[in-house]
């Protein structure tokens, strides 16, 4: 419990540290836009102005986006990475410890996957290699140490195929199948059935691993079949198996045919292929979208229908329709819900514009690209 204390103070760390254009949803196919809380440039609209409603990142031929707690990281379509934001750690990946509002290239070139995690990133090249960088402490970067890495290093192994992470620990997916992990692991969230740090990644039970979400202490996988696994920490109702026991392995949250999971910091959802959105876990600032501030431990159903793509941030979520559609719910105190407004939302609102193809939330800040 001491461990626990220490990281619960260390998140409030985290919080005290972390902290408008209007927008007609007409505009070319790659532009990128955010909105919320900017104390650290975490908008990359080279200021450091909170924006409740979608301001326009610099550049052009966006492909990819995902977010750590406070520092985005953007891809191109030329396969170069971008980042900007909180740097204390070296999360950047520009070997400095500078902090950015506007996007700074990470060194390399044919990047081709990212996700960012508690002060560190990860990003998987085309052929098969993932790098790693930003804060080390629990061992984040899966290159056998525990030291901080403000550039990119290469974490063991080959035919990587898809990343994952939010909290100190990671999840990646290899071409056959298999899924790994390493990092923080006093709750189990690793997998591998112990507590104990992992420097490097250790192999989860199980095959035909499909998808991967990482929230701050549990994980969820899908597998080929539809079915959805969770571990990790349970205090919350997270792991969706209408328990509050934590389990250092996987364990089946009920139903079948799921399509897509994300993860916030203590919430979960998924979709499933009927275009149905379901949500578990904390939900003490509406992240769940079911129209309460009810904690559940096994799967609600979040209002509407013909959900496409879904994301979530430290307690809000957002979710793109079929249509092109994006809506958001949860906390919103600094405006992270892009509505113009810093009104809590307990069900789903819509941002304004069509074409969104992709979003992704840090802290108290959300990103979405345009098809």
């Amino acid at each position: 419990m001491v461990t626990k204390n220490v990281f619960r103070l260390k998140e409030y760390y985290e919080l005290v540290l972390a902290g408008c254009v209007g927008y007609d949803g007409i505009g070319d196919p790659g532009e990128l836009w955010v909105w919320g809380r900017n104390n650290f440039g975490q908008l990359g609209d080279n200021t450091t102005t909170q924006r409740s409603s979608p301001v326009q990142v610099p550049g052009t031929q966006w492909n990819d986006i995902a977010s750590g707690i406070q520092h985005p990281l953007a891809r191109k379509s030329d396969g170069t990475l971008w980042s900007w934001g909180l740097n204390q750690y070296g999360q950047l990946g520009d070997n400095t410890t500078t902090y950015r509002s506007s996007p700074v290239q990470v060194p390399g070139t044919s990047w081709n996957d990212i996700a960012g995690g508690c002060f560190y990133s990860l990003a998987r090249k085309s052929d098969g290699t993932l790098w790693a960088w930003g804060y080390n402490f629990h061992g984040e970067l899966g290159d056998n140490t525990t030291t901080q890495r403000s550039s990119p290093v290469q974490i063991p192994g080959t035919t990587w195929n898809d990343i994952a992470s939010y909290g100190y620990h990671s999840l990646a997916r290899k071409s056959d199948g298999t899924l790994w992990a390493w990092g923080y692991n006093t709750f189990g969230q690793v997998g591998d059935n112990t507590i104990n740090n992992k420097l490097s990644p250790v192999q989860i039970p199980g095959t035909q691993w499909n998808d991967i979400a990482s929230g701050a202490e549990h994980s969820l996988a899908r597998k080929s079949d539809g079915t959805l696994w969770s571990w990790g920490s349970n205090v919350y109702g997270q792991l969706g198996n209408n328990t509050r026991t934590c389990t250092s392995s996987p364990i089946q949250v009920p139903g079948t045919q799921w399509n897509d999971i994300a993860s916030g910091y203590y919430h979960s959802s998924a979709r499933k292929s009927d275009g149905t959105l379901w949500a578990w876990g904390r939900n003490f600032q509406a992240q769940l979208g079911d129209n309460t501030r009810t904690q559940r431990s096994s799967p609600v159903q979040v209002p509407g229908t013909q959900w496409s793509r879904i994301a979530s941030g430290y307690f809000h979520s957002l979710a793109r329709k079929s249509d092109g559609t994006l809506w958001v719910w949860g906390f919103n105190n600094f405006g992270q819900l892009g509505d113009n407004t810093t009104t809590e939302r307990s069900s789903p609102v819509q941002i304004p514009g069509t074409t969104w193809s992709d979003m992704a939330g840090g802290n108290y800040h959300s990103l979405a690209r345009k098809a």
